[in-house]
């Protein structure tokens, strides 16, 4: 893959938007491992998909604004609309490889007795079945938009990555033409038709049908329209429009921040168009027609595609046959740290507490809350919340917190991309319950996972502490991997709550010692911890960092790292998605080696290891290394001070350094190659992290914190 060579992308710099499309190709490699079950490589197509509109929302989005920016001032954007077409390729390439990937697999399928059908294989009493449904549960939701007005402004009527059809009427007079919403938010997308009304068997056995809701629309679009208009013939094609996902908020004082917000998600309805996907067999006139309405221009990704828009649903395909076609069940481990105690706080009291999700069971989290919500030796607690669950656990026991006398106060972060609407539903339930709800700052999101219990104990007032990589929230602790650290250091403690001071009073001078914290204080801290390796590094010492993130695209710390590699650090990176680092440059990256790891879990935890001349520092934060993280956001790393649990981190790291299943190494063009076996003991990481936490099961040795 070429890379760009100017000031902005010089070539020790792998541009993001293409580290993230090699990214979402692991994704897509893992739609195409045969070692996965069927319908697991099914759902990968679904958060391939997925991931794909946020890309467009989001990463292409910014590189459009950035090209009319430069054009705007005057300025050369040469580089950046070749960064376009870059990204326009690589997206082509990916779909070819998608729709070679969704063919194999329902042939696949088929001989496990599963076959998506569409309405030309119905048959005579199966076509009468899918009419009925189509009258009784569809109809009602779909109400056509008509593209006979002139003045029509299509883009601002259709929804943000919502599934429609182009419909086309001809035979009688000028053709008509309309777009038909398929209603996937109040009918599941999958129809599974009655196994009575099929009449074809395999091997003595029927078939387990599925029919796309886009087809049964397709199927009776005549009933749909005769009486309203004159046609001999009616067919229709598939298209979806990705909008810009930034906001462009009015600053004026005398509007509330949640009302910005409010506007903020009616303006993301009206947002630009950045790209059109739509069915390859669409006739080239009625192309034509759709680009006209949209106002697409040169800058508008055009992408031809299959029958099918927004596979993302295939995420949650509502399959319940073999369950060899399925991931195997991996039951959440208990926790021995916390079940050898009465209550929650017990445990904490008595030692420092981490939980590894998914592999332990996110309820201890919730039981916390739960227990805190009643306890009558608590006072207070305080929480930031970015994405919590629709119907979640953890808000209601802070409403029963409250009703019990409790002060509660919530951080909430309205500007949680794609979940803005249930945090503004959330803040004003929990405003009028009684809740203390803090916005936070309007320039930083607040993105620190963090909860402090305060408890009046026979010592004093004591404080709890909860500092994570991931969110509150029950739904991704199922399918995201991260750690979760519980404390009563009562240092770390009183920093955590400098944390919900800073977010309310952020003029104020505050010292953290212990606490990595941004935006103020985290890159200083990151750059020490570093040249303290490079130090020893130069001193002939033995030097080495071992980070794992989710992204890492900040260049001031990508060249600390080149820094460090060039002084003899080993530096090895676990990174899930985007990186612009590139390992392997003679002399400049050669002591860097970078793997990502794809399974059947989002790894998500964050985790830096220093060797620091043998006395190990080890943190867990909230923050990537990017730009974003580290000063336009309020993200908290901890240290880990209990020996027993620094072990376990770095047993997990080692583990999933050492994969050799689902490893790939991250070389200088992002090619995604799996890391090579070669004679060494199998390693699927997250297999053998299970695997490892349920050893642990006979119960820890308790040590002290240092």
């Amino acid at each position: 893959m070429e890379l760009q060579s100017n000031a902005e992308h010089p070539t020790h710099f792998f541009p993001k938007e293409l580290s993230w499309l090699a990214f979402n190709e692991r994704v897509l490699q893992e739609a195409a491992d045969e070692r996965n079950p069927l319908i697991e490589r099914l759902r990968f197509l679904g958060i391939y998909s997925n991931n794909m509109d946020e890309f467009y929302r989001v990463r292409v989005a910014d590189v459009k604004r950035r090209i009319m920016l430069q054009k705007y001032h005057e300025e050369d954007a040469s580089q950046t609309e070749h960064l376009l077409k870059q990204i326009q390729q690589f997206v082509l390439r990916l779909g070819a490889k998608f729709n070679a990937i969704h063919m194999d697999l329902q042939l696949g399928l088929r001989k496990h007795n599963i076959e998506f059908i569409d309405q030309h294989k119905l048959n005579e009493s199966q076509s009468a079945w899918v009419k009925s449904y189509f009258k009784e549960k569809v109809l009602r939701h779909i109400s056509p938009i008509l593209l006979s007005n002139e003045h029509l402004q299509l883009s601002k009527r259709l929804e943000d990555n919502a599934t429609y059809l182009m419909v086309e009427m001809t035979g009688k007079g000028k053709p008509e033409y309309a777009i038909v919403q398929v209603p996937t938010d109040d009918v599941s997308r999958f129809l599974e038709l009655p196994i009575a009304l099929n009449r074809t068997k395999r091997k003595g056995r029927y078939r387990h049908q599925f029919m796309m809701l886009d087809d049964v629309i397709i199927h009776c679009l005549h009933d749909l329209f005769a009486g309203f208009f004159d046609f001999c013939d009616i067919q229709a094609y598939s298209m979806k429009l990705t909008k810009d996902a930034e906001y462009d908020l009015s600053e004026s004082l005398d509007q509330s921040l949640l009302d910005k917000m409010s506007h903020g998600i009616r303006q993301r309805l009206e947002s630009e168009p950045v790209r059109l996907v739509y069915d390859v067999s669409m006739p080239e006139h009625m192309l034509k027609i759709l680009r006209k309405l949209l106002g697409a221009n040169t800058l508008d990704a055009l992408i031809p595609g299959g029958r099918y828009r927004n596979f993302k649903d295939f995420i949650s395909f509502p399959y319940t046959g073999h369950a060899s076609l399925e991931f195997p069940p991996l039951p959440p481990l208990p926790s021995p740290d916390f079940e050898q105690y009465n209550t929650t706080f017990d445990a904490i009291r008595n030692h420092d507490v981490l939980l590894h999700y998914p592999y332990h069971n996110f309820t201890y989290f919730t039981e916390w809350v739960r227990q805190a919500s009643f306890d009558p030796k608590v006072k207070s607690i305080k929480m930031t919340m970015y994405r919590v669950a629709k119907n979640s656990r953890v808000i209601h026991s802070l409403l029963d917190a409250v009703r019990n006398g409790k002060k509660v106060t919530v951080v909430v972060e309205l500007k949680a991309r794609f979940d803005e609407e249930n945090n503004i539903q959330w803040a004003r339930r929990m405003t009028q319950a009684g809740v203390q709800v803090v916005f936070g700052l309007t320039t930083l999101k607040i993105h620190s996972k963090l909860c402090i219990i305060s408890r009046e104990e026979k010592s004093g007032l004591v404080k709890y502490a909860h500092i994570g990589t991931g969110n509150f929230n029950e739904k991704t602790a199922r399918i995201y991997t991260d750690m979760s650290l519980f404390t009563c250091h009562t240092e770390i403690c009183d920093e955590v709550d400098q944390v919900f001071e800073f977010v309310e009073y952020s003029y104020k001078p505050f010292v953290f010692k212990h606490l990595i914290v941004s935006p103020t204080w985290s890159r200083p801290k990151l750059n020490n911890l570093i040249q303290r390796e490079i130090d020893f590094a130069l001193s002939g010492r033995k030097a080495e960092i071992l980070l794992k993130l989710n992204n890492l695209v900040d260049d001031p710390i990508v060249e600390m790292l080149y820094k460090a590699s060039q002084a003899g650090v080993k530096v090895r990176i676990i990174v899930r998605g985007m990186c612009s680092l590139i390992p392997g440059i003679p002399g400049k990256s050669h002591n860097i080696k970078v793997i990502s790891v794809l399974d059947r879990y989002l790894e998500h935890a964050r985790v830096y290891q220093f060797f620091n001349g043998g006395d190990i520092d080890l943190y867990l934060s909230s923050a990537d290394w990017m730009t974003r993280n580290i000063e336009q956001r309020v993200e908290v790393g901890v240290p880990i001070y209990n020996a027993r649990i620094k072990q376990q981190i770095m047993t997990i790291l080692d583990l999933q350094w050492n994969d050799n299943v689902k490893a790939r190494l991250i070389d200088s063009d992002q090619s995604n190659p799996y890391v090579k076996r070669g004679n060494k003991k199998s390693i699927r990481s997250q297999q053998a992290i299970y695997d490892y936490l349920a050893s642990q099961q006979l119960g820890p040795t308790i040590q002290a914190d240092l």
